[in-house]
């Protein structure tokens, strides 16, 4: 499974400079490309809203969070996103390439597999961040 330079960059400015707060990403034609970006001011709703119901997608997303000792600090989260209703085939591909494509991500923190919306809520990602 090929990975697009797209990707890579994409993923080095959410890391770097901080251009986006999320990015989507799909497999198409045997190789993983950049579905969707989320400007700075998305929300943490505005990213699973954009997670289509039935299709595979991996996604990193950028969480900023406040400390016990009232520190600002900010987490990268990959997202294996794998709905009980996308298709087998689809399922099967995505999560034979996840290992390969995370690995071209230098930077992940916080690794998330999620089947149903309830698997990646919002309490979830801030209770895996702290």
């Amino acid at each position: 499974m090929a990975v697009h330079d797209e990707c890579k960059l994409k993923f080095l400015e959410l890391k770097a400079k901080r251009n986006y707060r999320f990015i989507t990403f799909k497999i198409q034609n045997q190789q993983v490309v950049v579905d969707k970006l989320g400007s700075p001011d998305e929300t943490y709703d505005d990213f699973t809203a954009s997670l289509p119901a039935d299709e595979c997608r991996y996604a990193v997303f950028d969480f900023d969070f406040t400390t016990a000792e009232n520190c600002q600090k900010s987490k990268i989260f990959f997202i294996a996103w794998s709905p009980d209703s996308s298709k087998v085939r689809s399922k099967m591909v995505y999560a034979s390439s996840k290992d390969r494509f995370k690995r071209e991500l230098d930077g992940i923190q916080v690794e998330l597999q999620a089947t149903d919306p309830s698997e990646m809520s919002f309490d979830i990602i801030k209770g895996r961040a702290l």
